[in-house]
């Protein structure tokens, strides 16, 4: 409801709703399929008030997923929110006859908290049931891995590849666990006839890209770049972010906090909102698997597409895949120079602090400038 988007699009002339869901501050009990019944609350609600003739979604970080989510459906019906790779199906009677919106922005969107959550499981844990169990070849903090405290440093290939692998195994291992209560619940043989609680142990580890810049931090081909000048360039386009300072030893993979960073849901919620296949966290995910999937999503949805990405986050090659799989004919993908994920400056640790000073103006210009062309 602060969203910053909310204060400088209306003073660009927009009449802006901002909405939160029911779920607001109760990740453990999320169901992800209806929060788009939330979504139609504030279209139906935006489409009666005088005058509107046109409503655009824009979603922010984890609000793409949610706010791609509503349009696919919106567009093909609830079959957008069923298939065969799915954990959890949409309802046919609540996702019939919503209302579409006729264009779609989004912002740093990162590809869904399914994806967020799964690159950011310790890879070392073996045993999802014991926070001890841990594999020490996966440490990150390893001198093997290539890790580096005081200096900027790449990982391993070989390392890379088998932490990301891991990931995905935890996320597989966790998936089966959860379909397997889900069945014991169904056929009366848990403790509990309707639902428990689901526990993700070492979920907050934030993953390699937070320590290595060279994971995911760049396009793969020329793409628009705007720099904070104002101009436009085609490039190759780097993050400008540093690497996260270096953790504590306690907050550590192999540190002394065994339950450090557990999540908490019920099989439900982890099911819906969370469980997503892959065998490689980075470049091998099931994007079918999971409703809260920004890049399946796109793929239902047909209205004018605008994707940014935030110069100086993580999200850029993510952003840049959402683009490659849209399957919208009118569809743009921009890069901010030097946007943090909450389109404000970023200011570098060590360097000139007023380098992308006007990052927010450039933004939200260009997406009223986009929305004004279309409509």
């Amino acid at each position: 409801m602060h969203h910053p988007g909310t204060r400088e699009l209306t003073a660009r002339g927009f009449l802006v709703l901002g909405l939160n869901t029911r779920f607001e501050n109760n990740e453990s009990n999320v169901i992800f399929e209806d929060v788009a019944l939330d979504v139609r609350a504030g279209v139906e609600f935006l489409k009666k008030q005088p005058g509107i003739e046109k409503v655009v979604l824009f979603g922010h970080s984890g609000g793409g997923a949610t706010m791609t989510f509503y349009q696919a459906v919106a567009e093909m019906g609830p079959a957008a929110s069923q298939g065969k790779d799915k954990f959890v199906h949409g309802d046919d009677r609540n996702l019939s006859g919503l209302p579409p919106a006729d264009g779609v922005i989004l912002a740093d969107a990162h590809p869904g908290i399914s994806v967020t959550i799964l690159r950011a499981l310790d890879a070392m844990l073996i045993d999802e049931d014991d926070p001890s169990k841990l594999d020490p070849d996966l440490d990150p903090f390893s001198a093997a891995s290539g890790y580096k405290a005081d200096e900027p440093f790449v990982y391993n290939t070989e390392f890379r590849q088998r932490y990301h692998q891991a990931q995905s195994d935890r996320m597989n291992r966790l998936i089966d666990k959860a379909l397997k209560l889900k069945d014991n619940i169904a056929a009366g043989e848990h403790v509990y006839r309707d639902n428990d609680i689901f526990l993700v142990l070492r979920s907050r580890s934030g993953g390699l890209k937070n320590r290595d810049l060279s994971i995911n931090d760049s396009t793969l081909r020329p793409r628009r770049l705007l720099k904070n000048d104002g101009t436009i360039v085609t490039q190759i386009i780097h993050s400008v972010r540093e690497p996260d300072p270096p953790q504590d030893a306690d907050k550590r993979s192999g540190g002394a906090l065994p339950f450090y960073s557990t999540r908490v849901f019920t099989v439900r919620s982890f099911l819906s909102t969370i469980a997503i296949r892959s065998t490689n966290s980075i470049d091998g995910i099931n994007w079918a698997s999971s409703n809260n999937s920004v890049p399946n999503n796109l793929t239902n949805m047909t209205v004018p597409l605008l994707i940014t990405a935030m110069g100086a986050h993580v999200f850029i090659r993510d952003n840049e895949i959402h683009y490659e799989m849209a399957a919208s004919a009118d569809k743009e993908f921009i890069v901010f120079e030097g946007a943090t994920h909450n389109m404000s400056p970023y200011m570098p640790r060590h360097g000139e602090p007023e380098l992308y000073s006007n990052v927010t103006r450039n933004y939200y210009d260009y997406v009223a400038q986009w929305i004004n062309k279309r409509f």
